[in-house]
């Protein structure tokens, strides 16, 4: 097995009992986040989160301290009820650790290191796939790594219960279970309702518009299609659900107005395959009565404002 930069001098340690501090040590762009994801969400403190909870970017490194701050104020009220809370952060500075592990003594919880030693190269690659406000210079990562190989042997000594290397820990199957049991619970396979044809709309438009989606059944509108809607408010979106695109697939067609006359108030559709089609206007709209507006058209598509149509009420 190829050897890591951290390759323990010291007996190796697995060991992450329940409840427990784990802190993920490790220059950005090493993984940590994939790591961190095989815990339930609820037990996991990403400090790029609370960044974004006060001050809607997650990037914005000068809101660190009051993000910190509130990071804090969370492990505090979970450790105090025994829970395991994992710290999704860097990690490498010796200070920041000594909070962590002041926090954890105070309420009586054993401390994990859990170092991720991807090699640094790696880890500067891996901010070109970052958008500029989450980019990490590359002399701050460098310099976050080098950090994580020389803490490494001093981790015990700081105070952590034990110290443990990501790449000799088997968190896979765990990670996969908890997917699976979302995929039953999806199914319905755990003996709940699961999501039956909201399967369908979540491939298409995304989980967020599940709770404002309904079935219309019983319409007649898209010609014994299955019609469905999303609806906020006065705020309506009417869609059909189309069993026969391409071979053998499903669909939504979206009720749009008529591209060809502004009088006309019979359906019109456009296909959508996201939720992203949903705000930009396309120039594939057909309505049942006259048409499409043809390939010479200039007209800006129907857009994605449907009618308050009478027939949408059928």
């Amino acid at each position: 097995m190829k050897r890591t930069l951290l390759d323990p001098m010291q007996p190796l340690d697995t060991t992450i009992p329940d409840p427990a501090l784990i802190v993920l040590i490790g220059a950005a762009g090493s993984g940590k986040s994939t790591w961190a994801s095989t815990w339930p969400s609820t037990q996991v403190l990403e400090l790029d989160q609370f960044r974004a909870m006060v001050s809607d970017d997650a990037g914005d490194q000068s809101a660190t301290v009051s993000a910190a701050a509130v990071l804090h104020a969370v492990l505090e009220a979970r450790l105090a009820r025994k829970k395991t809370t994992v710290i999704d952060a860097t990690n490498t500075e010796a200070h920041v650790r000594a909070g962590l592990l002041d926090v954890a003594r105070s309420y009586g919880v054993p401390a994990v290191a859990f170092l991720v030693s991807t090699p640094a190269d790696v880890c500067v690659a891996r901010q070109a796939g970052r958008s500029p406000a989450r980019a990490v210079p590359e002399d701050v990562v460098r310099r976050q790594h080098a950090e994580t190989v020389a803490a490494f042997p001093h981790l015990r000594d700081e105070g952590f219960a034990h110290v443990v290397l990501a790449d000799r820990v088997h968190r896979l199957e765990l990670l996969l279970r908890r997917a699976g049991d979302a995929r039953r619970a999806d199914l319905g396979w755990d003996g709940g309702d699961g999501l039956g044809s909201l399967l369908t709309v979540r491939r298409f438009f995304g989980s967020e518009v599940l709770p404002l989606w309904r079935w219309r059944d019983g319409s007649d509108l898209a010609g014994g299609d299955r019609v469905g809607e999303i609806r906020l408010g006065p705020d309506r979106l009417v869609f059909a659900l189309r069993t026969d695109v391409g071979e053998g697939d499903l669909g939504f067609d979206l009720l749009v107005a008529c591209p060809v006359d502004d009088d006309c108030d019979a359906p019109a559709w456009e296909p959508v395959y996201s939720v992203n089609d949903l705000l930009e206007a396309t120039s594939d709209t057909v309505c049942t009565v006259h048409g499409s507006l043809g390939a010479g058209g200039d007209r800006d598509g129907a857009g994605c404002v449907a009618r308050e149509l009478e027939a949408a009420d059928a």
